[in-house]
Parts: structure tokens; sequence; C-alpha cells
């Protein structure tokens, strides 16, 4: 099991992973060892997710995710391979950590108070005041 949040945790078989050849560092190494980690999670089929975690998790994923609802992580940033299995796993775990925070409840609008408005007004005419009296100085010719 892999926990995730306190009420979230994902059963080892629900992650597939599969290793390939990089393309990132690891000089001659890159061309013998599949160093690279392509993890792939159903997140349609998950029974470990709640719904609506799951829906929020598929819309935050974005381009990562098949249309069957798979989301697939590709990790090729580290020389070994259990480097990037772990970065994978963390990365994971980070996105369904983040779509299982609920979303803000909506803005409710105000609107200001009259004593509010009277300010603004009063300070606007002040400051109106302030740049009329800016004009050229008249003499008495």
């Amino acid at each position: 099991m892999i926990e995730i949040t306190p009420d979230i945790a994902l059963a080892d078989d629900e992650i597939v992973e599969r290793f390939v050849r990089a393309a990132g560092p690891g000089g001659q190494n890159v061309n013998k060892v599949s160093t690279a980690v392509e993890l792939r999670f159903d997140v349609r089929r998950s029974p470990s997710l709640p719904n609506d975690v799951a829906v929020r998790l598929m819309k935050l994923a974005g381009r990562r995710v098949t249309q069957d609802g798979v989301l697939v992580l590709s990790v090729m940033t580290h020389r070994s391979q259990e480097r990037n299995r772990a970065e994978a796993l963390e990365r994971l775990a980070e996105l369904i950590r983040k779509a299982a925070e609920p979303p803000p409840p909506p803005r409710k609008k105000t609107k200001p108070s009259k004593a509010a408005k009277a300010k603004r007004v009063d300070t606007k005419v002040r400051r109106g005041g302030v740049k009329a009296m800016r004009g050229k100085v008249r003499g008495d010719d």
C-alpha cells in the first residue's frame, strides 16, 4: 500500500511501471540500461479514489490522462532506475494530494457601503479641487 493522505492509500497492483531507455543523462549507460520509468495509474477504475477526487485528478493531470482514464507519468531525470521510480511515485502522490483538496467555496458578491461610496466621492472631489488650483497664475493686468 502506498499512503497518499490519511484517507487515501493506493494498492501496489493499481500502479503499473514500465522501464524504458532514457534520453537523459547517463553516459554510455544510457544505451544499455532501461532507467526511465513510465508509470501508469487507472484513475477511472481505481477503487481507492473517491469519485470527486478522481474527477479533479483527471482535470488536474490534463494531457497526461488518456481517453481511457489512465494517468501516464514519464520520468527520466535521474541516472538510476530506482531514483526515477521514486520520483514518479512522488509525482503521482503529489497530484493526488492536490486533487484531494476540496475546491474553495465560490466568492460571495458584496456591495460597498454607503459610507464607503461617500468617502470615495469626497476624495475625488477634494482631489479635483487640488488639481483645479493648478491653473495659470493670473495677474491684475
